[in-house]
């Protein structure tokens, strides 16, 4: 109901496009046309509501929202404690036979109308709020149930209408009591339940020590620019992305990646903001700065995906819309049915009518179903972060769970994305020339397999030539010219476009691609000159995580602009069956979409540049992390790791979520639905038993914790694939 009241009042306001509140990071996402409305505007309408405004996300910090949060621990504490001190020896009291000079009532009303004014105000103030924008929520009620214990209480020691068997009094102050150790214990859950961002933020240096006009200078972080020099010591967290350009050291980077191993960074291999310099001195280059670094695009992505909300959660916010309406009705259907149709044999049908109205008042609790889902997203997506693992929207967390098809881009994705010069076959020449010639045309190029015959002719310090005239010609290759000799290099495909014959290679290369390389041909004036073979070496963890995938029920299949001999050569070895080859990095998006009009949920697993249609377009995208660029825009799931096992991590992560989603929901419908008819009074006729007012509060306070607790446990949660061989199936 904070969540409704919140985002229908500011839906009212013009220019308002979208509005999502996120009841556990205590959040409101907006989008908005700041021609039609403003900040200002936002915070009238949520303190109008009788809500506590912070500010604006980047304008408060997390030491602003910490305070905050104290205060009103803090004062939730002292009620409680007063609560307790006023109620238990009132209590007390009833059952103890001492003679009093004047009526006890008197005396209980003089000790506990100070105390419960003190504890219930925040909650007939809240509930004042409510009213006054006509919403009911559980303030309504509660201020409703502790209003009529207090009030049939004053009526009892004055004697009107009631009498002095009507007092209430330390029901009154241990209802408001325990109503507010709720909120305690609730506001002190949803704390934790942020704990894993907290860390993150908390990665974040506050210093760096820069080198300045030839001298080593501390500098604020937000004072670091582009291509500074910084130094980083042993012990040290690295203040920014950057490249190391002197001195090497091993560095822990598992607060970022979820890998425990420590990784080693000498010159010209990148570093990330937040990570631990472990033993040597290191100085960097700085790349990226503030809100582009790794750790603030992880940090941003877990916040937005935390405010989104999955479609599982329909079904609370639909149950809640009834709560409320259908609650009262049982409340005031169960006073008059034991006042006028049950009671009739009771002593006191009126004093146990009155019970039954409160106690039904304050055990009912929508609160449990509305964290049954925020607080599971919350840690679940701050859990994936720790792990590696970046969900970047709700619905992905759903999705996982229908998965029918699974699809896998081969370069950089199954394989280390970095092939290898394996093969050069000259003909009519020498291998020099051959690499000579396809090194010069591909120095321009960007593919991988390009990157390998550069990398491969500086290792054997070949002399690279000028080249003139250069056409990329997507997925086959490219054609260019030197010292005016037309030059193609590229695959059997491009040949048979420009009408080269390759007939009298096709043993050779047919042997090549049986071995899983990929044959780079090259011509000059239309006559081949050399085949130059390839071999991208599969990752380590791939084929487990195939048979993961396999094991889980899933169609794995492979797609590759690769020939079909060396796509099905790398299929055979991983165990996938099915293998679309010779795919155009635009047509990968095609294939997906002709499997989903077949009615599969499709996965894609692919880089995030060259598939990026492709992880669009599928019902989930998961984008390999590369380097420090984590904020692609395709795809739901991003792995910070460049590892297929973190992919399995994912989908067993998000059905962890889901389930313990589900199970949240489970416990809130059958708290409700269980202990609201035992406050009624059903069992009374049957075993005599009752729920008085004050345990019926307590049980309210218990049901939100019991949610939030079971929401809480995810932040030990491993993945299966994650696990050390010993341990999985414990």
């Amino acid at each position: 109901m904070c969540v409704k009241t919140i985002e229908d009042a500011i839906k009212k306001l013009d220019g308002v496009i979208n509005v999502q509140v996120n009841l556990s990071a205590e959040k409101a996402y907006i989008t908005y046309n700041p021609n039609l409305t403003s900040i200002a505007e936002f915070k009238k309408t949520i303190e109008s509501l009788g809500y506590h405004y912070l500010g604006v996300e980047g304008d408060t910090t997390t030491d602003q929202e910490e305070k905050a949060r104290t205060k009103s621990l803090t004062q939730k504490r002292n009620r409680i404690i007063i609560g307790f001190s006023v109620s238990i020896p009132l209590m007390a009291l009833m059952y103890l036979p001492l003679t009093w000079p004047f009526p006890m009532a008197y005396f209980m009303l003089i000790v506990s109308t100070p105390a419960f004014i003190y504890i219930s105000y925040p909650i007939f103030i809240a509930g004042y709020h409510a009213l006054r924008n006509t919403t009911l929520n559980m303030d309504v009620m509660y201020s409703m149930g502790i209003g009529v214990a207090y009030t049939a209480s004053i009526f009892g020691t004055f004697q009107i209408v009631l009498t002095r068997e009507f007092l209430f009094y330390e029901t009154a102050v241990m209802l408001a009591t325990f109503l507010t150790l709720g909120r305690y214990l609730e506001t002190q859950a949803k704390g934790k339940t942020s704990d894993a961002i907290k860390k993150l933020i908390g990665l974040q240096p506050k210093t760096a020590h820069v080198i300045r006009n030839n001298q080593e200078t501390d500098i604020p972080i937000e004072d670091v620019q582009i291509h500074d020099t910084l130094i980083v010591k042993p012990g040290e967290k690295i203040p920014v992305d950057g490249i190391v350009i002197d001195g090497e050291s091993y560095v822990d980077e598992s607060m970022i990646s979820g890998e425990p191993i420590p990784v080693l960074k000498k010159k010209n291999i990148p570093v990330i903001g937040g990570t631990l310099n472990q033993n040597g001195v290191i100085t960097i280059t700085t790349e990226k700065i503030g809100k582009d670094t790794m750790l603030s695009q992880i940090i941003t992505l877990v916040q937005e995906a935390q405010g989104s909300k999955p479609p599982v959660q329909r079904i609370a916010d639909k149950a809640v819309t009834y709560f409320i309406p259908i609650v009262l009705t049982i409340a005031i259907a169960s006073f008059l049915a034991w006042y006028f149709i049950f009671g009739q044999t009771l002593e006191n049908r009126l004093l146990f009518s009155l019970s039954t109205l409160i106690s039904v008042l304050v055990v009912a609790c929508p609160c449990a179903l509305g964290l049954a889902t925020p607080t599971a997203v919350t840690v679940g997506l701050g859990r994936g972060a720790e792990l590696g693992v970046l969900i970047k929207k709700g619905e992905a967390l759903e999705l996982p769970q229908k998965l029918t098809t699974i699809i896998f881009d081969k370069t950089g994705t199954l394989t280390k994305g970095k092939p290898d010069v394996t093969d050069i076959i000259p003909y009519n020449t020498d291998e020099n020339t051959v690499l000579q010639i396809a090194a010069s045309i591909e120095q321009n190029a960007t593919h991988p397999l390009a990157k390998a015959i550069v990398q491969y002719a500086q290792q054997k310090n070949i002399r690279l030539t000028k080249v003139n005239n250069f056409n990329n010609i997507s997925g086959k290759g490219v054609i260019a010219t030197i010292k005016d000799k037309e030059i193609i290099v590229g695959n059997r495909s491009l040949f048979s476009e420009k009408n080269i014959p390759t007939k009298e290679i096709d043993t050779q290369l047919t042997h090549l691609e049986a071995e899983g390389k990929t044959a780079i041909l090259i011509s000059q004036n239309n006559k081949i000159i050399g085949i130059i073979a390839v071999a991208d070496t599969i990752k380590d963890t791939t084929k487990t995580a195939i048979t993961a995938f396999k094991n889980m029920g899933l169609h794995v299949i492979m797609i590759t602009g690769d020939n079909k001999r060396t796509a099905n050569a790398v299929a055979k070895q991983l165990g996938i069956d099915t293998v679309l080859a010779e795919v155009l990095p635009q047509e990968k998006a095609a294939e997906v979409k002709k499997l989903q009009q077949q009615k599969h949920i499709v996965a894609f697993v692919g880089d995030g540049i060259n598939d990026a249609p492709a992880l669009a377009q599928a019902d989930v995208g998961i984008a390999i992390g590369s380097g420090t660029d984590i904020a692609l825009e395709s795809g739901e799931i991003v792995l910070v790791k460049n590892d297929l096992l973190d992919a399995v991590a994912a989908i067993q992560l998000s059905k962890k979520v889901m389930t313990r989603i589900k199970q949240n929901i489970f416990w809130a419908f059958a708290y409700n639905t269980a202990l609201i008819p035992v406050a009624a009074g059903i069992l009374y006729p049957f075993y005599g038993i009752t729920f008085r007012p004050e345990l019926a509060g307590l049980a309210m306070a218990m049901s939100s914790v019991t949610v939030i607790t079971l929401s809480l446990l995810l932040k030990n949660y491993i993945p299966p694939i994650q696990k050390k061989p010993e341990t999985i199936g414990r």
